[in-house]
């Protein structure tokens, strides 16, 4: 299961990814908005909570540029988020980082592209090895 939220800037970003991966197999949890006025640093603790609760293995947020929900995932301890943008980047992320939260900008992107970069997060595994130690030393940090 992966939760998915936005605010309104997003809204129609995140229904065309539900949309177009739906199709594809994936289920979705959508936990807000639906186009009203909302804050975006609340989708994003609900769409985290149901990844460190265990509920849903991982999240998309979305807002105008991707940066503010970033910036408020990465708040919440064991939450591990990156703006993607492109293939490249959205394919290491998770290869090397192991994260565990995609975030786009509805305002940057395009919805196609979007919906491909979300695809390319959720079927990319972590790569482990070398990588691992270093999501340890994050995890460090994180509990300092």
């Amino acid at each position: 299961m992966i939760a998915i939220g936005c605010d309104h800037a997003g809204c129609e970003m995140k229904n065309a990814i539900i949309e177009a991966l739906s199709e594809k197999g994936y289920e979705f949890k959508d936990m807000g908005c639906n186009g009203e006025p909302c804050d975006y640093p609340v989708i994003a603790e609900a769409v985290c909570n149901e990844i460190t609760s265990g509920s849903c293995e991982k999240g998309i947020l979305i807002c105008g540029t991707g940066i503010g929900m970033s910036i408020a995932a990465n708040k919440i301890k064991g939450i591990r988020a990156a703006l993607c943008s492109d293939s490249f980047s959205t394919k290491f992320t998770r290869l090397h980082n192991d994260t565990n939260v995609m975030c786009m900008g509805a305002r940057t992107l395009g919805v196609g592209l979007a919906a491909e970069l979300a695809e390319i997060f959720l079927s990319t595994g972590f790569e482990g090895g070398r990588h691992q130690r270093r999501i340890d030393l994050i995890t460090e940090l994180e509990n300092k």
